[in-house]
């Protein structure tokens, strides 16, 4: 169930459809109900194999019924695509709900089913389920294998692939049976309340490591196993760890929920620290740029101070609105790094530290030319942006201004631009 959800639910993260897969769930819940009922009615309450393809017939029955109802109230009624997908979820939901009574009553037996497919039950299924779930995930891989190439077409732009003479109406007609089959195939496991979590969360930490559509499906597939795997393991094996320590009794942990919590902290761990994405790591990039903003605007005042010249500690702050611990800490740092060295009365730039703050004096002014010259911006206007731009400008990007300028000598101010070769 975790590997064909996770895959199917990377189709449905690039559709930008994540609250399909809910909806679904949800307005397949009515279908299992009247499954119950007709088992009932047929007297199949001790022949397993039966009540579990009424119930899953039913539920894709009600699941497409409420796809219908979806594409009926957009493109019919232009009701907004959120607002008629919680109007399928709740309504189809509050549907399945309102049969449930019925069914307590009048098949006690069968009660336990629609509890079932709520909330899930993964440690109640049989080797019947595996056959069936497992044969409907086999299918939903061969299909992915087999049209992978026009689902990533299709995904990425329709108009190319319809130029293509790509049969999109067939593709997505298979797209959404995958779905409808994939909620049939997770309901019993983890319930259709918790079904959406497995469609989303292995696909949005499997796009955090890669661009590739290929290596996603991949990841998100792994993902999805270990997520079942684990919540498996966990919900056996933690209540028993705890007894004696926190619990005297076995803290019960249902398998359903999780793999969900399992899949959920995976994809939480994913976007805190995703090599590219990782929110920690990103958070890491910008305070380090930001610290080499501060260093670099340092180096850059002590060289306008006067680079041949010993210049205190009051006279660098002036220029800085920063804590005098955090500039004592960057002081530190420059002597460290061989750009500054301790003098009588303060510091003094080296011969590399001079080198470098030149370099970036000369970038600011050869972008203050830029900006005044060759796009006309007035000179009282260009020293912010060159402010900024003087920390990110490449050698490259240096070579192209010097030959586009013609390697200027001053800047707008008459002030003039420090060599290259410094």
């Amino acid at each position: 169930m975790c590997l064909s959800a996770s895959l199917v639910g990377v189709i449905v993260f690039l559709k930008k459809q994540s609250l399909l897969g809910e909806s679904l769930s949800h307005a397949a819940y009515p279908g299992v109900i009247f499954g119950i009922i007709l088992a009932g009615l047929l007297q199949l309450a001790n022949d397993e194999l039966n009540i579990a393809l009424l119930i899953m017939f039913g539920a894709f029955i009600s699941a497409n019924l409420g796809l219908f109802t979806i594409h009926y109230l957009e493109k019919k009624l232009k009701v907004p695509s959120d607002a008629a997908l919680c109007f399928v979820l709740s309504a189809f939901f509050g549907i399945g709900l309102s049969f449930v009574g019925q069914v307590q009553h009048s098949y006690s037996l069968l009660y336990a089913q629609a509890q079932v497919y709520l909330y899930g039950q993964a440690a109640t299924m049989t080797d019947t389920h595996i056959a069936i779930y497992g044969t409907l995930s086999l299918v939903m891989i061969g299909f992915i294998a087999l049209f992978y190439k026009e689902i990533k077409t299709i995904s990425f732009d329709r108009q190319y692939a319809a130029s293509l003479g790509i049969n999109t109406k067939f593709v997505d007609t298979c797209i959404v049976l995958l779905i409808v089959l994939a909620v049939i195939i997770g309901i019993r496991s983890v319930g259709v309340v918790l079904m959406s979590a497995m469609f989303i969360a292995p696909a949005v930490a499997a796009r955090q490591y890669t661009n590739r559509l290929s290596r996603v499906f991949v990841l998100s597939g792994f993902f999805g196993l270990l997520s079942g795997f684990l919540g498996n393991y966990f919900s056996v094996e933690l209540p028993e760890a705890t007894v004696g320590y926190l619990f005297t009794n076995p803290f019960i942990l249902p398998t359903g929920p999780m793999i969900v919590i399992v899949a959920s902290l995976f994809c939480v761990i994913s976007l805190l620290i995703a090599p590219e994405r990782g929110l920690l790591l990103r958070l890491a990039r910008v305070a380090h740029f930001r610290y080499r903003c501060i260093y670099e605007n340092l180096l850059k005042a002590i060289w306008r101070l006067g680079s041949d010249r010993d210049v205190s500690f009051e006279e660098i702050a002036k220029y800085h609105q920063i804590s005098t611990w955090y500039l004592t800490i960057i002081l530190r740092r420059l002597i460290h790094y061989g750009w500054l060295e301790r003098s009588s009365i303060g510091y003094r730039l080296t011969s590399d530290g001079a080198a470098l703050a030149a370099r970036i004096v000369r970038l600011h002014r050869l972008w203050e030319v830029y900006l005044a010259s060759y796009l006309g911006v007035g000179a009282e206007r260009v020293h912010r942006s060159a402010e900024e731009m003087e920390h990110i400008i490449t050698p490259d990007l240096e070579k192209q201004l010097i030959s586009l300028l013609n390697d200027p000598k001053y800047d707008p101010h008459r002030q003039p631009i420090p060599p290259r070769e410094i």
